[in-house]
């Protein structure tokens, strides 16, 4: 079994660590972790059972797998550390908007077989989205070891790398949006007399299943919406509201200042 490393151990890293220990993917000795420090390292493995490194060099040297699981300002600074590490046998995987595979290659300086994905925080309760595309150096046994790692948190997509940054806006930073909409349902509902916690539950679920409904039907959203919206009905009017507000277009112009704020990371 293979045994996986993981630079940083925030969220992402933990999301991944419970999804693969949770599926029996990789067993608990076999995963290792640094931190900001050593002993962030060691609260967060004993947290989730694995092990703690004293430095990022420990991880690579102990790992075949790798996850660079830092924020992508330190990007620079952990490869520079590492790099002389990083041989023909190890797969680093990244999870950083913006650092494409030709930035990768140019700071470790050498052929390094690398997965560049972007997964999001759903990854946190098994429901995440991962885009991924992987460089030419990564072998198909490789690629499907990763790909069965990123399947214990939800859905994989693979994807060009050019739309990789795009795939993060929508995945990644929507989440974001997201929630705001199911706190913006959830006021609409407490302003009309429902209690916050029944509203929250309202809200949420309502954006579950109608999600669900997409990905299940495979009918277009407009024509799902329709179907709520009855002639002269409430629904409609409710709609009408929204395209007032530029509802769309805001949400539209939102992914799209998302996704050229990560390409400039």
């Amino acid at each position: 079994m293979a045994k996986i490393g993981f630079i940083g151990c925030g969220n992402m890293a933990t999301a991944v660590i419970r999804g693969v220990l949770g599926k029996g993917a990789v067993a608990a000795q076999d995963v290792v972790i640094s931190g900001s420090s050593a002993t962030r390292a060691a609260e967060k493995a004993a947290e989730l059972g694995v092990c703690s490194a004293a430095c990022n060099a420990d991880v690579v040297a102990a790992s075949d797998v790798v996850f660079l699981a830092v924020k992508p300002q330190q990007y620079e600074a952990v490869i520079e550390e590492v790099r002389d590490l990083v041989d023909e046998a190890k797969v680093v995987v990244t999870i950083a908007p913006g650092k494409t595979l030709a930035w990768l290659d140019g700071r470790f300086g050498k052929e390094v077989k690398i997965v560049r994905c972007m997964p999001n925080t759903p990854a946190l309760v098994g429901e995440g989205l991962t885009s991924y595309c992987p460089n030419d150096a990564v072998t198909p046994e490789e690629l499907a070891l990763v790909e069965g790692l990123l399947d214990c948190v939800g859905v994989r997509m693979r994807l060009p790398e050019h739309l990789i940054d795009a795939a993060s806006a929508v995945g990644g930073s929507a989440p974001a949006f997201v929630f705001a909409f199911i706190e913006a349902l959830a006021d609409g509902g407490v302003a009309e007399g429902l209690p916050r916690a029944k509203a929250l539950e309202v809200a949420a679920q309502t954006v579950l299943g109608s999600a669900k409904m997409v990905l299940e039907t495979g009918d277009h959203p407009g024509a799902l919406k329709d179907q709520v919206c009855s002639p002269g009905g409430s629904t409609i009017k409710g709609m009408e509201v929204l395209e007032k507000a530029a509802f769309r277009g805001a949400v539209i112009d939102a992914v799209r200042t998302t996704a050229a704020a990560a390409r400039g990371l």
